[in-house]
């Protein structure tokens, strides 16, 4: 074989695989388990130190998971890995949002809610008592929105 047809047959194959193993770390899904026990995981990508909307994303997972028996883990972003965006949020290993794409890294209580009520996540007999301060946590929210 001709080396110079050997080499340009590499760099040709080093074309298509370089970009490749670049893209596999946005396509590897979240970092971390994506189920435990048949379970899927939610899994939040929190900005070092957590930032407005990373604080957002740790409150709707406590009051979901003060209803629904799920798994949860929390990673900083110097942990998630090439190409992790901060905050993001993922159900199992489908991303439900991230920073810069659908609802820019942040979700809320009543979207998670619908997706673990299709899926048939399983409830707490009796739901925490989280709940019982969240309008006064809502009405302290909107007092420090009115200050700024």
């Amino acid at each position: 074989m001709n080396p110079h047809r050997s080499f340009r047959l590499a760099a040709v194959f080093a074309l298509i695989l370089v970009p490749l193993g670049t893209a596999t770390d946005v396509w590897a899904g979240p970092p971390g388990s994506t189920k435990i026990g048949g379970q899927k995981v939610l899994t939040l990508i929190n900005r070092d130190a957590p930032g407005v909307r990373c604080n957002n994303n740790m409150q709707v997972a406590a009051e979901l998971a003060n209803v629904y028996r799920i798994p949860i883990q929390i990673i900083p972003h110097a942990l998630a890995g090439p190409g992790a965006k901060a905050p993001a949020v993922y159900w199992g290993d489908e991303l439900l949002t991230e920073d810069g794409g659908s609802g820019n890294g942040m979700t809320s209580y009543t979207e998670l809610q619908g997706v673990m009520d299709i899926e048939g996540v399983p409830t707490h007999a009796q739901s925490g008592r989280l709940m019982e301060i969240k309008p006064r946590h809502d009405a302290l929210k909107e007092a420090i929105k009115d200050v700024k």
